[in-house]
């Protein structure tokens, strides 16, 4: 996707072949800044800190963390701790655990002295299947969308609500959720999004209208509490929003307050998808409720609030009273029965084990094997 009119993607190897860049992610809207990482420790605390973030960012992140750990040291002993840095990172997405697999399984055959190379061509590939997956959840997600666009009358607008950020920004390039809302823009439908902000981290506000900004696609920012009124009121077609997780029955474990979304959209018929590439599918669960580790961020991100004044100076301010203790749980899960649909890369899928499991039989023996 394009920034100011030059395309970007979200992590790249630098001009010097071997460092890696990446766009940090806790400085926008108000500053673009990229950031360099040299060694794993820095690519585990990208992850950790959420310089980077999103399910298939954080696995393209990890798979970057064992090339610039095999850079170093191409040891057995090197691999394994370079799989522990990375893999205590964050505890959610799945995406993390695979790219660490896959990286592992192509390294531990071959000697030490081909290892590195190896390690940057696989982290390349895992970055490029990322994008052509991305493709692919556009074009089957676009379907969607056109069809709701034909019920229009002519000049009226498909009105899309989304949750969090599942752009490009997540992902290497395009997005799961946002990608079929940029290929519809980019073919001419006239297309609106509903931006929620996405508290406490706003990742809505602060990340998804950004992006949306940048690339001139109408949207609107609004507080999460609005979603359920504007549905009421028919000002929303349809909801898609990513996830980090979704389980072998179709249970998806996304960003806190998708479940209401979920619920909201369910009273009120609004059809709600999910955007999501395969490997963040987890065969080897099937209750996400129960089953999926739950992350609780630092309560400061609840606390407090960064923003730019109006004198131009990025400041962070206390919203909550002194002494109130905070929860921060940093997502929810929303059962497959509330999900009208998965938008994967090979099409438009029920949320059930029998279609995901016939889609992804690939994926469905990898994952029971690692349970």
């Amino acid at each position: 996707m394009k920034v100011d009119g030059r395309h970007f993607r979200s992590i790249w190897v630098e001009p010097d072949g071997w460092s890696i860049g990446a766009i940090d992610q806790r400085r926008l809207p108000h500053e673009f800044v990229v950031a360099k990482m040299t060694d794993c420790d820095a690519a585990a605390d990208a992850i950790r800190s959420m310089l980077v973030r999103g399910a298939p960012l954080i696995g393209a992140t990890a798979a970057y963390g064992v090339a610039l750990a095999m850079r170093s040291d191409a040891s057995d002993a090197a691999l394994d701790k370079a799989y522990a840095t990375l893999i205590g990172a964050r505890p959610t997405a799945i995406n993390l655990k695979w790219a660490l697999e896959v990286m592992r399984e192509t390294l531990l055959p071959l000697p030490p002295s081909a290892r590195s190379d190896a390690a940057y061509a696989r982290a390349g590939e895992i970055a490029e299947q990322d994008i052509a997956i991305n493709k692919g959840i556009a074009e089957h997600g676009l379907a969607l969308i056109e069809a709701i666009r034909a019920r229009k009358k002519e000049g009226e607008r498909v009105n899309v609500l989304t949750h969090c950020n599942a752009g490009w920004l997540a992902t290497v390039d395009w997005g799961t959720a946002t990608a079929p809302i940029y290929l519809a823009h980019d073919r001419g439908s006239s297309v609106h999004v509903w931006v929620d902000e996405t508290r406490p981290r706003n990742q809505g506000a602060s990340l998804t209208a950004w992006e949306l900004a940048h690339h001139g696609v109408a949207h609107t920012v609004i507080p999460d509490n609005t979603g359920g009124h504007l549905m009421q009121h028919g000002m929303v077609d349809l909801v898609i929003v990513g996830t980090d997780r979704v389980t072998a029955n179709g249970d998806v474990c996304n960003k806190i307050g998708t479940y209401l979304r979920a619920l909201a959209a369910h009273d009120n018929a609004v059809p709600f998808y999910v955007a999501l590439p395969s490997p963040t599918i987890d065969f080897s669960i099937d209750d996400g409720i129960r089953q999926i580790p739950i992350e609780q961020r630092s309560a400061d991100e609840v606390a407090t609030m960064t923003g730019r004044t109006a004198d131009g100076r990025i400041e962070t301010i206390r919203v909550v009273s002194d002494g109130s203790p905070v929860a921060n749980y940093g997502f929810d899960v929303t059962p497959s029965r509330l999900v009208s649909g998965l938008i994967t890369e090979r099409g438009v899928l029920q949320p059930d084990r029998d279609a995901l499991a016939r889609a992804f039989p690939e994926r469905a023996r990898v994952l029971r094997a690692l349970k």
